[in-house]
């Protein structure tokens, strides 16, 4: 008797293969800056840097040539500020010495301290002869140029140029072209003439000192030089009491005498 066969089952889907499972790793551990890095990661535990990283032998070297350096840095701005200072004993001993060291290659051609340092206050100051409109004439009181100039610089941040050396240079450049009688010397004393007298008749115009209608004839100019008192732990006396040194009239030419040249 043959064999019964079983019915076979439906037919169904394709089996899919059973993917392999991934290993577990170890989750990422964050990077945090503040955190000091562990000494055993360092890959050259024992790495110098700087002179360090040098041989003792270089390292002695290193440290000659900047102490070498140093002192010659030390010398230099010694002899630098021995140059520029005014005459002590060490520039009376050794000032040979230091000649050599500055020149030609570091010369300098300024002071660190005045040698005669100002302790004047020089006040410029003129008057005029002015025609009135009505034809009459009179003469002007004192008009303090300096004093001027003085208010105008107090409490201003930028001052102009003008107020602060204009009247004051004009004033040097006449004294060291005068003899002591108040006379030009050569044409450099007859061009400081000229520069001051427009100078002050320009200013005398702003100050409308001839009044409407009314023109310069004839300046004086004069100084008044005054002692700065010393320091009240001083012992030093001096004296405070003016001085003023008196320059003749100067006829105003007819070209200025409107208010001066602009």
């Amino acid at each position: 008797m043959p064999a019964q066969q079983l019915p076979h089952p439906p037919p169904g889907p394709p089996a899919q293969p059973i993917p392999e499972r991934a290993p577990e790793s170890e989750p990422e551990a964050s990077y945090d800056p503040a955190t000091p890095a562990d000494a055993s990661t360092d890959p050259y535990p024992d790495a110098r840097i700087g002179v360090s990283a040098l041989s003792l032998r270089y390292q002695v070297v290193a440290a000659l040539a900047v102490a070498v350096v140093a002192v010659g840095a030390l010398v230099h701005l010694g002899m630098v500020f021995l140059h520029v200072a005014p005459s002590n004993t060490v520039t009376k001993e050794h000032g040979k010495a230091i000649d050599e060291w500055i020149y030609p290659e570091f010369e300098q051609n300024w002071k660190l301290f005045a040698p005669n340092p100002l302790q004047q206050n020089i006040e410029v100051q003129v008057r005029a002869d002015v025609r009135r409109a009505d034809g009459s004439t009179r003469t002007t009181g004192w008009y303090d140029l300096s004093a001027e100039d003085g208010a105008a610089i107090d409490g201003n941040l930028l001052p102009s140029h003008t107020e602060q050396n204009e009247l004051r240079r004009a004033w040097d450049f006449l004294t060291a072209t005068h003899d002591n009688t108040n006379r030009p010397i050569g044409l450099r004393g007859t061009l400081a003439e000229t520069y001051l007298r427009r100078i002050v008749v320009l200013r005398l115009g702003r100050d409308d000192a001839a009044g409407k209608g009314g023109a310069v004839q004839r300046v004086q100019i004069r100084s008044r030089t005054t002692n700065v008192p010393p320091p009240e732990w001083s012992d030093e006396q001096v004296s405070t009491t003016p001085q003023y040194r008196l320059l003749p009239w100067w006829k105003v030419p007819a070209d200025e005498a409107a208010g001066g040249v602009r």
